[in-house]
């Protein structure tokens, strides 16, 4: 992973910590906090939990009212609502089904505008201290999960959908740096049938997707997998029929 994106997923971890902090307070009906004192309970410093609960809320996980403190915001609470849908529970058990027959990391996740939320991961896919938890917030133009999630997307609906991203600086060495070049890697991958991204967020990272769709045929999420070069080999094409036939499942329970 690039010093960038090293910097990204660790305010990704941090975010988390904040989120979690004010829904446990919230929780225990206990006092909740403003900046000052979610830095100094966390032992962050003030400007960058001031930045951070800043991007939380505009992501609709924290709301405050009045410069008041922080409490949980909507779209918290539709993520929690959503990680209890029959769907979402029965994919733990299609993830770890992926990490038995395939031996790699899997993970199920859902698209919120040019953003990625990270909503089950298979149970090799954190060590303590990862960021890597239900919740995490990743590109949706330079990772597998979110290029799957774009499957849908023709040209005029991926430039109005990234128009104002910005690509410096983000990802690994084979991520876009522009939504033409995203452009290129979808048209690419719509031809093998499931995406491939190589090196796109991590260093020596593949990851595998394909979308999960409802019975309309809508895309719901996106199922994925991740190893390095030498796991996943030549073996790509048949790593992915087993992925669409998990997703095919996933939709269908659903249904």
């Amino acid at each position: 992973m690039s010093v960038d994106s090293s910097a990204e997923a660790s305010s990704m971890a941090q975010g988390l910590r904040i989120v979690r902090l004010v829904a446990d307070r919230e929780k225990r009906g206990r006092q909740l906090l403003g900046v000052s004192q979610l830095a100094a309970e966390l032992e962050m410093d003030q400007s960058r939990v001031s930045r951070l609960t800043q991007e939380l809320c505009d992501l609709g996980l924290l709301e405050r009212v009045d410069r008041g403190p922080f409490r949980t915001g909507q779209r918290f609470f539709s993520l929690a609502a959503s990680m209890n849908t029959g769907w979402v529970r029965e994919a733990g058990t299609e993830l770890e089904a992926l990490v038995a027959r395939l031996g790699l990391r899997a993970r199920l996740s859902v698209r919120d505008g040019y953003r990625v939320i990270l909503l089950r991961s298979s149970s090799n896919d954190a060590v303590p201290g990862s960021f890597v938890k239900p919740g995490m917030v990743t590109p949706v133009w330079c990772t597998g999960a979110g290029r799957a999630l774009l499957w849908d997307h023709d040209r005029p609906a991926l430039d109005a959908l990234l128009r104002d991203v910005n690509y410096i600086g983000i990802g690994g060495p084979g991520a876009a740096h522009s939504t033409g070049e995203v452009w290129d890697l979808m048209t690419r991958d719509h031809a093998a049938g499931f995406i491939a991204a190589a090196e796109e967020f991590e260093h020596e990272v593949v990851e595998l997707a394909v979308p999960v769709r409802d019975a309309g045929g809508a895309i719901l999420a996106s199922l994925s997998v991740l190893g390095s070069r030498e796991a996943i080999g030549t073996d790509a094409g048949s790593f992915a029929a087993v992925l669409g036939q998990a997703a095919e499942r996933l939709g269908a329970f659903r249904a």
